[in-house]
């Protein structure tokens, strides 16, 4: 058995960035462990631009914005070491690894920081009627073959869900010169971001179809086609509203789900509503000295936030590993939600780790309009900001006061709350 001060599991944009900020703290004995053949996790498939204005100031594809930390990574001589899958990980922080050159290692770590990303969410989970024919891929897939593979699969070609992927890959299959015939929705909402869905879909005239889902596949060989239906309130195909499509392709973006097997095995405390680990202001999981980031932790809508998500956890991972973060003793601080509001990032505080203010990242489960986020402190409101809308494909945030939660005042809860219909002071 071999020993490190700190392992970081997964070489995308979270590991990369967490790896960078750890390395400028102090931190020397670091090992980034990739299962993929190179760095840089899914932005090496994301080859269309917009990433990197918050972290850059400049628009970048995703093969661009992962050469950044890259680069850095190797100027900081990081040890990477790709080919590789993490079997197991145990309380203790001890690291089982089987790679192709290495054979089977075991690794004893000091730290260890997870950032796996996620997954799509596949077709079985969404229990779809009709046989299983070629034609049939998740959006995610089908940007792989189409970006990095060169292989279009498929020429008529319709999206069962909104997410940014889809999104995307509705514009991109259209560039390729395939014809997208339309991409249909479960929810009332899409789950994409606003820009998407103005550059992806209303920018090429692909029709949205909200509250539509696939109700059936045709063809058993080959996809020939599927039939769509309009759904009620409880998700529920309306009879008479069939449309049959004509197509010879399914793209499916109905979800990422955190890759959190790996977490989960090693007793790490879940969250229920994100499928990542519950975390406190320092990104630290249940088990003291492991940490999480990027979309393991939570599913992001930008790299940047990403970025910058990791960079604290990393940060933080080389205090604990210096021996500066400490809460033996402390007790934290927990946040609720209310009014419409899932989870927040994170879902505990301890004031005395603050390094000053922190942002607190959270999503809702419904489009509201005309509403307030509001932050209490016990019954003391202290934040009550204006949304003219907010939407499940956007993350929201709000910034809580190191002052503000210390000394003689400190709370016992925090409460962030989504108020519609109330008027402004």
């Amino acid at each position: 058995m071999r020993s490190c001060d700190l392992v970081i599991i997964g070489g995308g944009p979270a590991g990369l960035a967490a790896a960078v900020a750890a390395k400028k703290k102090g931190i020397n004995d670091i090992l980034v462990i990739e299962r993929d053949e190179r760095l840089g996790g899914i932005l090496n498939q994301c080859i269309h631009n917009g990433f990197g204005l918050h972290t850059f100031k400049e628009e970048l594809t995703g093969p661009e914005y992962a050469d950044r930390f890259i680069r850095q990574v190797q100027e900081l001589g990081i040890v990477c070491q790709t080919n590789s899958m993490v079997l197991n990980i145990t309380s203790e922080k001890k690291v089982t690894v089987l790679s192709r050159t290495e054979g089977m290692q075991d690794i004893q770590a000091k730290s260890i920081i997870l950032a796996m990303g996620c997954r799509e969410r596949p077709r079985g989970a969404l229990n779809i009627p009709g046989y299983r024919p070629q034609g049939i891929y998740t959006a995610g897939t089908a940007q792989r073959l189409v970006n990095m593979e060169g292989y279009l699969p498929g020429k008529e070609v319709v999206i069962l869900g909104s997410g940014d992927i889809g999104l995307i890959m509705a514009r991109r299959m259209t560039l390729e010169g395939a014809h997208v015939q339309v991409v249909a929705e479960l929810m009332p909402y899409s789950g994409g971001l606003k820009r998407n869905i103005v550059q992806c879909l209303e920018d090429y005239g692909i029709p949205l179809k909200l509250c539509h889902t696939v109700i059936d596949i045709k063809g058993k060989q080959r996809l020939e086609g599927v039939t769509l239906a309009e759904v009620d309130e409880n998700g529920r195909p309306i009879p008479g509203t069939e449309e049959e499509y004509c197509c010879d392709t399914l793209l499916l973006s109905c979800g990422l789900i955190p890759e959190n097997e790996l977490s989960q095995g090693m007793g790490v405390r879940m969250n229920p509503v994100t499928n990542g680990p519950v975390v406190d202001e320092s990104l630290e999981t249940s088990i003291p000295g492991v940490f999480a980031c990027g979309n393991v932790l939570h599913v992001h809508d930008l790299v940047d936030f990403v970025s910058e998500e990791a960079k604290c956890a990393g940060e933080c991972a080389a205090d604990y590993i210096l021996g500066q973060l400490d809460k033996a003793g402390k007790r934290g601080i927990a946040i609720e939600v209310e009014g419409g509001i899932r989870y927040t990032v994170p879902a505990e505080i301890l004031p005395e780790r603050m390094r000053g203010n922190l942002k607190v990242r959270f999503r809702v489960g419904n489009v509201y309009r005309n509403c307030y986020i509001s932050v209490y402190l016990d019954e003391k409101r202290i934040a009550h900001k204006r949304k003219q809308i907010v939407t499940p494909g956007e993350m929201e945030e709000v910034i809580l006061e190191k002052e503000q939660l210390e000394g003689a005042s400190r709370p016992e809860k925090i409460r962030i709350v989504l108020e519609c219909g109330e008027k402004q002071d």
